[in-house]
């Protein structure tokens, strides 16, 4: 203006990358991404590079180790490298895709050489009535995680999308952006 002066100053900002809610919604967001990929990792990388399986834990006959829910990644081996105490997890019937996993109570060996293992449930109070062959066995139990299996069979399909878009939608809202 003619004869008169005024100053200018821009508006406050409204992304502010300092303060303690700043730094606060940070750590959050940098703690779940880690958490999410610790977990990933452990899930589906590793046993991805052991050649292993997932499987999920349904009933109660391997509790206490096992509860219902846990899950369990699965490393294949063979015949000599499995022991009584160990827990395996086998086909019900050779070539099926239904599985168990107990633990082996005993192991034998026919007079043609052919092994087989009696397995029982942590929890039961009986062997299993069948043995098990060789040929059932899809590996012993590597580790476990426990519920971690619920999330597992839940997360199937689009299940899988959906949660996914909304992990990064959080992430992206914790450290204060949109997408």
């Amino acid at each position: 203006f003619p004869g008169g002066s005024t100053t200018m100053t821009d508006p406050p900002s409204t992304d502010e990358h300092t303060g303690p809610v700043w730094f606060i919604r940070t750590a959050l967001s940098w703690a779940l991404l880690l958490a999410v990929l610790a977990v990933g990792t452990v899930v589906i990388l590793v046993p991805a590079v052991a050649g292993a399986e997932r499987f999920t834990v349904l009933t109660g006959s391997m509790e206490p180790t096992y509860p219902p829910g846990t899950l369990i990644v699965v490393r294949p081996a063979e015949e000599d490298q499995l022991r009584v105490g160990d827990a395996i997890t086998y086909q019900l019937k050779t070539g099926e895709t239904t599985v168990v996993t107990h633990r082996i109570v005993a192991a034998s060996q026919n007079t043609m050489g052919e092994r087989s293992y009696t397995t029982q449930g942590d929890a039961n109070d009986a062997p299993d009535a069948k043995p098990v062959i060789a040929e059932q066995v899809r590996g012993k139990v590597w580790y476990s995680i426990p519920y971690l299996g619920y999330v597992n069979n839940w997360l199937t399909g689009q299940h899988r999308a959906w949660v996914i878009g909304a992990g990064l939608s959080v992430a992206q809202r914790l450290r204060g952006n949109t997408l």
